[in-house]
């Protein structure tokens, strides 16, 4: 069948395969007809989860194993949704410790991607969460990983792209809440030196992320609306939601049922949303109360929102730049989208913690995340911005990439080699493959 990623491109026909049970994917794997990958909910953007020859569809393994109502460590089958966990959990006074923006992931895709959230200055990435994993290896054997028992194949899938071997199971330690709401406050930025001095003054909040304007120039380059977040306490919020303090409005869900005209979204469209959106932002209050689902997950509310780029799909481009280059980085950046024209309404910047990883995105520094339509014009644009991460010392999200060139990952990345290695030593690269290692030789 055709399938792609959440950006719709490169869609490709895949051998698709559901097992539901541990035998049966078991079997698969020992048909020896080459190597698979393993496939969640899909929302990577580009072809990470993708193997023409063999995808398996993991969705069907989403049982809840268990969990303790004291440590609030919950185990469970790498198909789960992050939806359900904070269904189930979120009433009991539970929440993710680290979430991406979207909450229609799997868990096994999310360790495979060791995602990060809006709290990775103060936690980490989610690998900081996990206890263990099961792992289905090369030969079909299950191994118990932790940072305890087989340590470098743990620490190697947190962020290996699901090119270790397949997550089976793991234990993720969840964090406890008292509300479902978030205290927010809105910072004001006029310009990029403003916004970065404001991330870094406010290292003490939970969460932090700004919306960015990538096409303002000048003396507005980089002007934006930072994002600081709190979960509220249960005595902070007024009677009517004291009284109920994990209950928030329901959302009406919207779907977008088709493809938009692709120059729907050009240089005018972009700019003229950007500067309603930031003048929007200056007006709105400084401080309120946001649920969860809104300050988390904005674009869950809108079914199919990558429907807006076009029937050609959508290129997501992030990098992390090193907190030394950041601010010229970021700036050049930004720059070389302004002057393309190009620009994405979905622009985002957050601030990244320290992190050593064996292959993990995250390192101390800053983020920024574009979004793209596909055409000629944007996919040239965005190896300008490639050639900019790599003169700032940056590097590159594989699970939001679709077009790196192995060129590109391996100048920016000195741990490539060390994860081929791994790879074929452990005999995991003849079993596990998907497009986006081909493409990179990973």
């Amino acid at each position: 069948m055709k399938l792609s990623g959440w950006g719709q491109f490169p869609v490709v026909s895949c051998t698709l395969e559901r097992p539901r049970v541990q035998a049966d994917l078991q079997a698969l794997l020992a048909r020896g007809h080459g190597p698979v990958i393993a496939r969640g909910m899909g929302r990577s953007y580009g072809d990470s989860a993708l193997n023409p020859a063999m995808t398996i569809d993991m969705t069907g393994f989403c049982r809840m194993l268990a969990f303790d109502p004291v440590t609030g460590l919950l185990e469970a089958e790498a198909g789960l949704l992050l939806a359900d966990i904070i269904a189930a959990f979120l009433p009991r006074g539970w929440f993710p410790p680290v979430t991406p923006g979207t909450r229609f992931v799997t868990l096994g895709g999310m360790i495979a991607a060791d995602v990060h959230g809006k709290n990775h200055h103060r936690h980490g990435s989610l690998g900081n969460f996990v206890e263990w994993l099961d792992l289905l290896g090369p030969k079909g054997e299950i191994l118990r990983c932790s940072r305890q028992e087989n340590p470098e194949l743990f620490a190697r899938t947190l962020g290996g792209m699901g090119l270790t071997g397949i997550i089976l199971r793991a234990a993720l330690r969840l964090l406890p809440v008292e509300t479902g709401w978030i205290r927010q406050r809105t910072l004001v930025q006029p310009d990029l030196e403003g916004v970065m001095a404001a991330f870094e003054s406010s290292q003490d909040a939970t969460y932090s992320v700004a919306w960015i304007d990538c096409l303002a120039r000048g003396n507005a380059l980089g002007r934006s609306l930072l994002f600081l977040g709190e979960h509220a306490r249960r005595r902070e919020l007024p009677d009517r939601l004291a009284a109920q303090p994990f209950s928030v409005p329901s959302r009406r869900g919207w779907s977008l049922p088709f493809a938009l005209p692709a120059g729907l979204l050009n240089r005018y469209s972009v700019r003229a949303f950007n500067a309603l959106y930031y003048q929007a932002g200056r007006r709105a209050l400084t401080e309120r109360l946001v649920d969860w689902e809104r300050y988390f997950y904005p674009l869950d509310a809108l079914a199919h929102w990558h429907r807006l780029y076009g029937r050609r799909g959508l290129v997501q481009f992030q990098c992390v730049i090193p907190l030394a280059s950041a601010r010229t980085g970021i700036a050049r950046l930004l720059e070389t989208i302004a002057d393309a024209g190009r620009g994405s309404f979905l622009a985002v910047l957050k601030r990244l913690g320290a992190q050593e990883s064996f292959f993990s995105f995250p390192m101390e520094g800053y983020t920024l995340a574009l979004d793209f339509p596909v055409n000629d014009t944007t996919l040239a644009l965005m190896q300008r911005l490639d050639a900019v991460t790599l003169e700032h010392g940056g590097r590159f999200y594989l699970a939001k990439d679709a077009r790196l060139a192995r060129e590109t990952l391996e100048a920016s990345d000195a741990r490539v080699g060390s994860f081929r290695d791994f790879r074929r030593i452990s005999g995991a690269g003849q079993s596990f493959a998907s497009l986006q290692s081909g493409r990179l030789s990973l």
